[in-house]
């Protein structure tokens, strides 16, 4: 059952396959079977960019996926609908003719570009698809777009499934509103634009195409205001969590609270803003439940009565900065944790899954169609919606059946192994003295697991944030973060010491917690009554008794919850088993360390002597050209500068081989030295 969803890729490739066999056989040629299917799974190469990178092939490793494999889980949608279909095929780059979908231009923002094939038809890069909801077509994002890495040696690009990728989402994003807002106002590029969306046959007049343009500029140009970031993430990093937080917030604010924030005279300050304007702003039939257009027409609205300064507290009581982003997360063994996220705030069993994913997909765009309901319903009886409140319908385009599909697919994922023959021969003699080091140094926290044992589990160990001592603004923002309630307000959530009550202002994480377990409760909308229903039943049967993780306490040091404090445990950050490690650079969870041979090198602190050898106060991001002798990523001169010094961006911690940070016990280790460092380096390559 588990293979179903991925037989009609595998079927094509069959059919293609003996078709050109036949072909073959017919005209006396040898033909293989589809070797380009195969082996590059329709990876285009880059020939040279501008961070001079290229690739002239593309090799896959054994990770237990085949090509269907592959490329089912690059072009599966999950219900991500960032703008029309059609748009995103023919919108220019702003200022330019060149499409913003080109390879050269999705390549610039590290998105890996894809030859056409049967499941991706237009050529989207890896994790860049078609949706359908509601009859209509989105271009939108998969897993696969933040979650597939691949690292460059001599021309030869390894394509990692499950990887970190090296994508740009934040310039990404303001890139995209700039190409929207130039071809509003362009007449040659208007012109172009609406006449090659016409040509597609899903609009039927030139209106049409420009209010729906001027929507999703606003949409997109609001989106990247609402999650600006102080300390900016540059290639590869992505403060997931805290975009998340704030679509949620977004979509959970109601009229009511809305009013009252302009009535507020910390915000307002030089303008006390009148009943008739207020009213204006929102009119009197907005309902307590705000849907997609009122909504877009209130942001509207909003921005031209308010002055910049007005919209700037506006959003700054409404949201939080999403300033603490870390690296994409690497999904092998993903199915087999006990807890996930790099400070472990999503239980992994149960339905545990479903919903983290769910919370995914409002972060990149899922749609949204909350609105209040005239009565009770199944739907918000399982969502724990209270009796007396205002009862909400929590429709989306949130794909729960490929939600669960997607999961049990990367069941039997792997981690990459070393491959020699491209990047040189494991030294066997150092890696076996470097195993004694790691067994002293590093297994306390990053257990040793058999890859390929299907019944292996990975146990987060967390460790606090003051004793690991890396950067704490990632775990800080998950239990601080406070919103308005909204929609949400006085409705009971279940946290592990038990249910707490939705005030006016609540944690974000607990509302976050709410809103996806509604979303979950919702049948799709997309299909009719029977059917809806039927599959929902079947969807969370299958992803609840398939899932073999049950319940468990986290291991660890960490402060537990309490009812004084019930998310105090997410001031912490795991560690996990490092197989597959020496392919997820950079390293620790912020990104602030480009290679293995740094992390165990001490950070520069004042008073330590100028002569000694330090992690790098600063380096370049973005290239995938791979150092093998250093296991990283090389630091150009060209890319994005990350500077350790920002705020979220600290190298510090996590020195235990520099006899800087206790190992779990409280004991702290003798610093090792220079030949033993490369020992233990040579080891990490072979996990």
């Amino acid at each position: 059952m588990k293979q179903y969803f991925i037989a009609s890729e595998k079927r094509f490739l069959f059919l293609y396959s003996a078709l050109a066999l036949l072909i073959g056989m017919l005209s006396g040629c040898k033909v293989g079977l589809i070797p380009e299917a195969e082996q590059s799974r329709y990876a285009a190469t880059v020939e040279r960019d501008h961070l001079g990178d290229s690739y002239t092939e593309v090799k896959y490793l054994d990770q237990g996926w085949d090509a269907a494999d592959s490329l089912w889980f690059y072009y599966t949608t999950q219900g991500s609908d960032l703008m029309p279909y059609d748009f995103f095929l023919a919108l220019e780059k702003a200022g330019e003719s060149q499409l913003f979908r080109s390879d050269e231009n999705m390549n610039f923002y590290r998105y890996l570009p894809q030859k056409a094939s049967s499941s991706n038809p237009d050529a989207l890069p890896v994790g860049w698809v078609k949706d359908d909801y509601k009859g209509k077509e989105y271009v939108g994002l998969t897993c696969a777009a933040c979650h597939t890495g691949q690292i460059n040696y001599n021309g030869v690009g390894i394509r990692i499934d499950g990887g970190p990728a090296t994508a740009d989402m934040e310039n990404i994003m303001k890139d995209i509103a700039k190409a929207l807002k130039h071809t509003r106002e362009n007449a040659e590029a208007s012109q172009r634009f609406v006449k090659n969306v016409l040509a597609k046959g899903n609009y039927k007049s030139e209106a049409e195409v420009l209010a729906d343009l001027s929507k999703y500029e606003r949409r997109i140009y609001d989106y990247t205001v609402i999650n600006h970031s102080p300390t900016a993430y540059g290639y590869a990093r992505l403060d997931a969590f805290g975009r998340i937080y704030n679509r949620v917030l977004e979509h959970i604010i109601n009229e009511r609270e809305l009013r009252e924030l302009l009535r507020d005279p910390k915000i307002m300050r030089d303008q006390v803003m009148t009943k008739e304007q207020i009213e204006e702003i929102i009119p009197k039939d907005v309902g307590k439940v705000m849907s997609g257009e009122q909504r877009d027409h209130v942001m509207e609205r909003l921005s031209k009565h308010l002055t910049k300064w007005q919209l700037g507290r506006l959003r700054h009581a409404l949201f939080n900065a999403p300033d603490a982003p870390v690296s994409y997360p690497f999904l092998w063994d993903i199915a087999q944790h006990d807890y996930v996220q790099w400070n472990g705030i999503a239980d992994n069993a149960g339905l545990g899954p479903i919903g983290r994913n769910a919370g995914e997909v409002i972060g990149v765009f899922g749609t949204l169609d909350w609105k209040e309901e005239k009565r009770t319903t199944l739907s918000s009886i399982i969502g724990g919606q209270s009796d007396g409140i205002t009862q909400v319908s929590f429709d989306s385009s949130i794909n729960v059946q490929n939600l669960h599909r997607i999961e049990s697919h990367l069941m039997k994922l792997n981690s990459p192994v070393w491959p020699e023959e491209i990047l040189g021969e494991i030294n066997r003699e150092k890696a076996a003295r470097g195993k004694t080091l790691f067994d002293e140094y590093c297994e306390a926290c990053h257990a040793r697991i058999d890859r390929e044992d299907p019944n292996r589990r990975i146990i987060a160990n967390m460790t606090k944030v003051n004793f690991i001592g890396t950067d704490a603004a990632m775990a800080k923002n998950s239990f601080t973060a406070q919103g308005y309630s909204g929609i949400l307000r006085n409705q009971y959530v279940g946290l592990g010491v038990g249910n707490i009550l939705l005030d006016k202002q609540a944690p974000v994480a607990a509302l976050l917690t709410q809103a996806t377990r509604n979303v979950v409760a919702t049948p799709d909308p997309d299909k009719w009554f029977f059917q809806r229903w039927t599959d929902w039943i079947v969807n969370l049967a299958k992803a609840f008794y398939e899932n073999e993780i049950k319940s468990s306490i986290k291991h660890g040091n960490y402060d537990p919850d309490t009812t004084v404090n019930p998310l105090a445990s997410l001031n912490a950050y795991k560690g996990r088993s490092l197989n597959g490690i020496w392919a997820t650079a950079p390293y620790l969870h912020n990104g602030s360390v480009p290679t293995l041979h740094d992390l165990l090198l001490p950070k520069k602190r004042e008073g330590d002597p100028e002569e000694g050898e330090y992690r790098p106060e600063q380096f370049k991001v973005g290239s995938r050209e791979f150092d093998p002798e250093k296991v990283g990523l090389k630091s150009s001169d060209k890319g994005f500068t990350f500077d350790t010094s920002f705020p979220g961006n600290s190298n510090a911690g996590h020195e235990y081989t520099s006899g800087k940070t206790a190992q779990p016990n409280g004991e702290i280790l003798k610093p090792l030295t220079k030949e033993q460092k490369e020992d233990l380096l040579e080891y990490l390559k072979t996990l």
